[in-house]
């Protein structure tokens, strides 16, 4: 039996020991490794944002705003992101639309609806499998599938199904599980006592979820789908499957329906073409669009957790 601490009573040594006061040399060294962990990844990235501001500090700072606002071009001295910025900003928007009530209210049905049985729970593990697997898989499927759909409804626009309603469509079935799984672990943290207090006055199934339930799990939920979209706005193989221009084109004064059925790209895409650019100059372009990528992703991330915090603060 472990010696008593003169002093203290049994409820205080009970106390110290939930809230972590007695250490030892295992925990300890535990908790150092993890700390060392985490100090190699932060320097790491670290390293790797430097390197890519020293690279491309040319460009950024010679060219400032205009590498932001100008078009695609063949001619590294005129070569900018705003195409690449405003594809990549509406196939993220597009499946935001998609996924985010697919997966929601795949989520609900599976944790508040669907009753514990084999099928279910040979749904989620087919679910969690489809969150490991590889992101060209999905670009394969798109080719497939989305790309003759769109062009079968005649939404092609004269790209053969090519455009950003087939790559919204395959960039929401590549996130569509995350999506599920991150809703899920939400919606499974609200604490049971809130649906009983709801059932206990007398209200449904659904008006619990609606009034109490989603309320309490939306933090969560919004944290799941700023992940989800970040992966969405970086993803670069599916959208060379399904057709994203990697070279030069104007889209010039084009409508928004014309973009939307119209050749199209994203930022990613754009950095993958200019790393195969035999020019040296384009070397240092690349390192700025990854410059700027990053910043796009922190803005929006950022916003979006912003939202996230005043939504979680409101209830």
């Amino acid at each position: 039996m472990a010696a008593r601490t003169p002093g203290l009573s049994t409820a205080d040594i009970v106390k110290e020991s939930l809230a972590g006061k007695r250490h030892t040399v295992g925990g300890m060294a535990f908790e150092a490794g993890l700390l060392v962990a985490l100090l190699i990844a932060l320097g790491v990235l670290v390293t790797l944002l430097a390197d890519m501001l020293a690279r491309g500090w040319g460009v950024l700072t010679g060219r400032g705003l205009d590498f932001v606002t100008s078009p695609l071009s063949l001619t590294p001295e005129t070569a900018g992101v705003w195409q690449s910025i405003v594809g990549s900003v509406m196939l993220t928007a597009f499946v935001a639309i998609v996924s985010f009530p697919i997966g929601i209210g795949a989520a609900v049905y599976l944790e508040e609806y669907a009753p514990d049985n084999r099928f279910t729970r040979l749904v989620n593990t087919n679910i969690r499998n489809l969150a490991g697997v590889p992101s060209i898989v999905y670009g394969i499927l798109g080719l497939t599938i989305f790309v003759r759909f769109v062009d079968a409804v005649g939404a092609g626009g004269g790209t053969v199904g090519k455009n950003i309603l087939a790559g919204g469509l395959t960039m929401a079935a590549l996130v569509l599980p995350i999506m599920i799984i991150t809703a899920s672990e939400a919606l499974r943290a609200v604490p049971d006592s809130i649906r009983e207090a709801g059932f206990g006055v007398g209200a449904t199934r659904w008006e619990v979820i609606r009034s109490h339930v989603l309320p309490y799990a939306a933090p969560g939920i919004l944290t799941g789908t700023i992940l989800t979209l970040a992966r969405a706005f970086g993803e670069t193989a599916p959208l060379l499957l399904v057709g994203a221009v990697t070279g030069f084109f104007s889209s010039g004064n084009a409508s928004l329906w014309e973009r939307t059925t119209g050749p199209y790209t994203a930022l990613p895409v754009t950095i993958f073409s200019w790393t195969r650019q035999p020019d040296s100059d384009f070397r240092a372009l690349t390192a700025a669009a990854i410059v700027v990528l990053l910043v796009v992703l922190f803005l929006a991330n950022g916003t979006a957790i912003l939202l996230r915090n005043r939504y979680e603060r409101k209830w």
